[in-house]
Order: structure tokens, then C-alpha cells, then sequence
């Protein structure tokens, strides 16, 4: 199985798409920044979709769990770094 573990900063803003007679319902689409200055793209389908939708926003450090696939990575789980104070 591949399975890829990431962390960094989402330097776009996140689409999200609703995809008509496809085999998903919707879709996501964002990229980020990792530590060595990379620039990762990340796809989120349905419920994950959503999940994105709501929850992430540009400028959010992300940690993402996710599988390597035709140069982006598609996104299992993500956790946000929220800061306090």
C-alpha cells in the first residue's frame, strides 16, 4: 500500500467542485508548501471533499495522511496546527 505522510502550509485557496455523472461527487483541490519549499498538489473526494471545504483555509499548517498518485496526493486525513494565544 502507499501511504504518504506530509506536513505544510496551504498556499493556495481551496476549490472545491461538484463533479456530475462522475464516478465522485465532489472534489477539492489545494496546494501546499512543504519545509524544503516544494510545492505539493493535494485532491480530496466527497466526503473528504467536504470535510476541506469547511475546515481549511489558505495559510493553515496541515498535517496530511494521504496516497501518491499521479503527482498529487490524495487525501485520506488531515490534522490543522491551530495556534494559541
Amino acid at each position: 500500500m502507499n501511504i504518504v505522510l506530509v506536513y505544510g502550509k496551504i498556499v493556495s485557496e481551496v476549490e472545491f467542485k461538484f463533479m456530475l455523472s462522475k464516478k465522485h461527487i465532489s472534489i477539492t483541490v489545494f496546494y501546499i508548501e512543504l519545509s524544503n519549499k516544494s510545492i505539493v498538489k493535494i485532491k480530496a473526494y466527497d466526503n473528504m471533499s467536504d470535510k476541506c471545504y469547511r475546515q481549511l483555509e489558505k495559510g493553515n499548517n496541515i498535517a496530511i495522511e494521504g496516497k501518491l498518485m499521479n503527482e498529487c496526493i490524495i487525501l485520506n486525513d488531515f490534522e490543522i496546527e491551530h495556534s494559541y494565544g
